[in-house]
């Protein structure tokens, strides 16, 4: 099983990830952001082609790659069940990355968290991310392109715990 849990930046992506590990028996995080950071440390600026020259790593084609064929052979090497927090928001991005997932395992659940963009906000000023910084900037485009259909099933976190997201996701895996 393959279990994202996608939504913007302060929805509560990590730490629902976090709180479901130890209830999906056999399982592990994969963070895509990790392999983000990397290519963004190993592509420099001057290398990327022009369409990937943003501040978003996930406008480097290798990063939606590097997403699917790392999941494989954390699959394939140490059968877990694997539990993805990421924000992707870009259509094109997430159906390559969803049907990627989809070739490893049939069995991938898809959880879009979402939330006001005043909640948002306020949670991304709580963890200490500097107001008007780039978090901040991806909000509003983050919760609009969000509201797509595709990126169902939704769960609206705006008045819950972690806890509560982590109960309502159990529930709907079992």
């Amino acid at each position: 099983m393959i279990i994202m849990i996608n939504g913007a930046f302060g929805a509560g992506k990590t730490s629902a990830a976090n709180g479901l590990l130890p209830f999906v028996p056999n399982s592990m995080i994969f963070d895509p952001e990790e392999i983000g950071y990397m290519l963004r440390k190993l592509v420099a600026v001057e290398h990327r082609l022009a369409h990937e020259r943003t501040d978003d790593f996930q406008d480097l084609e290798m990063w939606k790659v590097l997403t699917v064929k790392p999941a494989a052979e954390l699959k394939s090497t140490y059968n877990k069940h694997l539990i993805v927090p990421m924000t992707i928001y870009k259509r094109q991005n997430f159906d390559y990355i969803y049907d990627g997932f989809k070739a490893i395992d049939k069995n991938v659940i898809h959880f879009c968290l979402s939330a006001s963009a005043e909640t948002l906000h306020r949670r991304i000023t709580k963890r200490g991310d500097e107001p008007g910084g780039w978090t901040f900037q991806q909000v509003d485009k983050c919760v609009a392109a969000l509201q797509d259909p595709v990126f169902e099933d939704h769960i609206r976190t705006d008045e819950l715990e972690t806890e509560d997201i982590i109960h309502l996701i159990l529930k709907k895996i079992s």
